[in-house]
């Protein structure tokens, strides 16, 4: 049975720990390209003697020529620049969709039935310049944001609650921005409602702190964001593409009218599968929650217009 294959793009710290993960699980070969070749190689040749030690017969190349990904089941954007402190993921439009636009051509010929996971800043908009510029089919392209954004929200949720990470069930939807809106509606400790077991205020802070979660990070590290829970967030949704798991993971999809939402990317409740996106899933949110998504609607749909006024689609 043939080995799948992953190719990531961009050989910083998120792309890194995308392939560190799945090369040290053993189940895909893994293919790293950086338009700085030699660190590409250099990253790919220490993995591949890191799985030595654990002993995962993943195969691990890297550079910077895209016919080392032939033959890639998925490909991972994670090329552009980062947040620096101060910044918004918007500030970094102009300059990641020249990046993202070259990456998605010089890729897709050499993986043309590939499913393409969006990492790159801001995720929405990414994803939406991946899917018109490839004209790949919509259920093949999948941002990376609302999985990320509900991990920060989980923590958040526990540094208050004091318990284990597998007795909290909560969600984020919206735009991977600071219009994101947590799902209180639905959020439960122990399957009690979080609202018996929080108070509005302490609720409000936990919601505040998951809007501001990769700002957080930006301030601390200062000249990089965050890696580690996006890496795994991307890993995340790679295995339940792959093993057909079709978990039910928030990321950033083609709307076509679920939630009254159309003609953007826009992160909702996705079941992920071998199919890539197999089905949108509705859930029964508040009517606030609802108004709070039609806010972060238009917060996305604005930054999906600069692409088209910058004439990058």
């Amino acid at each position: 049975m043939r080995k799948v294959k992953i190719t990531v793009v961009g050989a910083g710290n998120v792309g890194s720990v995308i392939a560190n993960t799945i090369a040290l699980r053993g189940y895909a070969d893994i293919c790293l390209i950086d338009v700085v070749g030699e660190m590409a190689k250099g990253k790919s040749l220490d993995i591949s003697q890191e799985c030595g030690i654990l002993g995962s017969d993943s195969r691990v190349v890297g550079g910077d020529d895209y016919r080392l990904s032939e033959g890639s089941d998925i490909f991972v954007i994670t090329a552009g620049i980062a947040r620096k402190p101060g910044m918004k993921r918007e500030d970094l439009i102009e300059t990641n969709a020249k990046i993202v636009k070259e990456v998605t051509q010089n890729v897709l010929p050499y993986s043309p039935n590939a499913i393409a996971i969006v990492v790159t800043n801001p995720v929405d908009t990414m994803s939406y310049l991946v899917y018109k510029v490839s004209k790949m089919n919509k259920n093949n392209v999948i941002g990376m944001g609302g999985v990320l954004d509900t991990a920060r929200f989980k923590y958040y949720i526990k540094q208050k609650v004091n318990c284990s990470f597998s007795s909290i069930n909560a969600l984020v939807l919206g735009g991977h921005g600071d219009e994101m809106v947590p799902i209180v509606s639905l959020s439960t400790v122990g399957g009690k409602h979080l609202r018996e077991v929080l108070s509005e205020k302490e609720i409000q802070e936990i919601v505040d702190k998951t809007r501001n979660g990769g700002a957080e990070i930006v301030n601390l590290l200062k000249t990089s964001s965050a890696y580690y829970a996006p890496g795994m967030s991307v890993v995340k949704m790679i295995e339940s593409i792959i093993f057909d798991k079709k978990e039910i993971l928030p990321c950033s999809v083609l709307c076509e009218g679920e939630y009254g939402i159309d003609g953007i990317f826009f992160g909702l409740p996705v079941k992920l599968g071998i199919n890539g996106v197999e089905e949108i899933v509705e859930i029964p949110i508040s009517e606030y929650e609802r108004e709070l998504l039609k806010k972060s609607v238009e917060s996305v749909r604005n930054s999906h217009k600069l692409l088209e006024d910058l004439r990058i689609i």
